[in-house]
């Protein structure tokens, strides 16, 4: 890799591309306009820790590159709410639940439940929600959030605990309103 070599560089990007291209779904709930610019913009930042020999091994290559790819999306997320800083909150659910009656209401409700959860998502404390989205939203086991985290099993538990009841708090008070 840092030979500049081409063919390691693509096997690189057959290897890892399905899951950052799954965890940047994940992330937006959908693929993005810039979707390829992220992908670009994660796929640097991989090779940037390459070089660097920052990437210890500790966790799975692909398990790493879910990591990187979700700090990447996160980091764009919190961009764009910086930049529209009014959210539109006068849409209710009558008025989408209107335009359609059949299957595709269930799928813009559950969009919006998902957008609902990726804002306070965003909302809590970074280290809270970086454990929920890992164990909760991407499936790995409590070790795997503790080695990406670089923190001790026990820690990253007390994070999923705290940022689960942190997360449900605020749903339950977005209900209340």
């Amino acid at each position: 890799m840092q030979r500049g070599d081409d063919r390691v560089a693509g096997l690189l990007y057959q290897r890892l591309y399905a899951v950052v291209d799954r965890t940047l779904f994940r992330v937006f709930g959908r693929r993005e306009s810039d979707h390829d610019d992220l992908v670009q913009a994660v796929f640097e930042q991989i090779v940037i820790t390459l070089t660097r020999r920052s990437y210890a091994r500790g966790c799975n290559l692909k398990t790493w590159a879910a990591s990187i790819a979700h700090h990447v999306a996160s980091t764009a997320l919190r961009s764009r709410r910086r930049e529209r800083k009014v959210v539109d909150r006068g849409a209710s659910i009558d008025s989408l639940s209107a335009v359609s009656r059949s299957h595709s209401e269930g799928m813009t409700l559950a969009k919006i439940e998902l957008g609902r959860v990726r804002a306070h998502l965003l909302a809590m404390k970074p280290k809270h929600a970086q454990a929920v989205f890992f164990h909760d939203v991407l499936g790995h086991p409590l070790a795997e959030v503790a080695r990406l985290t670089e923190v001790s099993v026990s820690a990253a538990t007390s994070r999923l605990v705290r940022g689960r009841r942190e997360l449900y708090r605020r749903l339950d008070a977005d209900q209340a309103s």
